[in-house]
């Protein structure tokens, strides 16, 4: 049997192939506009390549001072039903206070998409700020609450105007460069793990004062007047630091004043 083996030829190229190639297309420049915030960032994350260990500091931060009010009540949530006198009897109070509880997120469920829509269209820095005034004033106004209606108002209130948990995850995302896209929304998860705890022993350790440091508060003070407010304006106290940093807090929103000329 013969040799079936075939020799093949195939055609080499040209050596000047490679001069005459046109160039590959390099990848378009970054277009900066004065004015722009938006772009300032992005100029910031192309010139500086580390963590951004200041912004996620801001956002962790940030995030831990919006947790602490959901389950800060938790703790005196019972006493402060029984307090109101809105239940008939004892095993009423569950009820009530199992209500008053899920208020918050009530409010969060009907509004949370609605933040999200204009923190896109206004960026994430007003609704961020927005939020934190948000807790100062309702957080407080539920510790001076004396009747159910009002508690169950004020946290409504505090859930559908506290928009920020999206945001500032996308805040997180946009401060950074893409390597550290996980850090950043680790940052945010571990703020609101740790506000999530530390919440109710605010308001296990600070509800009703008068009771359990008497030495330090009178019954006729604001705080025995008001068993659970100390916990309450602790917590607001932190949301209003948050609130004046935001002064300092970069803006990630996109805006061309110079466009039109």
């Amino acid at each position: 049997m013969g040799d079936t083996t075939r020799n093949r030829t195939f055609p080499h190229g040209n050596d000047n192939d490679d001069a005459t190639a046109p160039p590959s297309p390099s990848p378009p420049e970054m277009v900066y506009y004065e004015g722009c915030p938006g772009c300032a960032m992005e100029r910031k994350k192309e010139n500086n390549t580390g963590t951004p260990y200041k912004e996620f500091f801001y956002v962790g931060v940030t995030t831990l001072a919006s947790a602490l009010p959901i389950s800060s009540l938790f703790p005196f949530l019972y006493f402060m039903i029984q307090d109101m006198h809105v239940a008939k009897n004892e095993q009423d109070i569950g009820v009530y206070a199992g209500l008053l509880g899920a208020s918050y997120m009530i409010g969060r469920c009907f509004a949370s998409l609605f933040w999200g829509v204009v923190a896109d269209r206004i960026g994430r820095k007003p609704i961020i700020a927005f939020s934190m005034f948000s807790v100062v004033i309702f957080n407080t106004l539920f510790g001076l609450s004396v009747k159910y209606w009002m508690a169950i108002a004020t946290r409504m209130l505090l859930g559908s105007m506290n928009g920020m948990l999206a945001p500032i995850k996308a805040y997180s995302v946009e401060v950074c460069r893409p390597e550290h896209h996980a850090l950043g929304l680790s940052v945010v998860s571990t703020g609101w793990g740790i506000g999530l705890v530390v919440g109710p022993a605010i308001g296990g350790y600070l509800a009703q004062p008068a009771k359990q440091y008497p030495n330090l508060f009178s019954e006729n003070s604001i705080f025995g007047r008001f068993p659970y407010l100390l916990p309450c304006l602790f917590i607001s106290l932190i949301a209003f630091a948050v609130l004046i940093s935001c002064i300092w807090l970069p803006h990630d929103f996109h805006y061309y004043p110079d466009m039109s000329q």
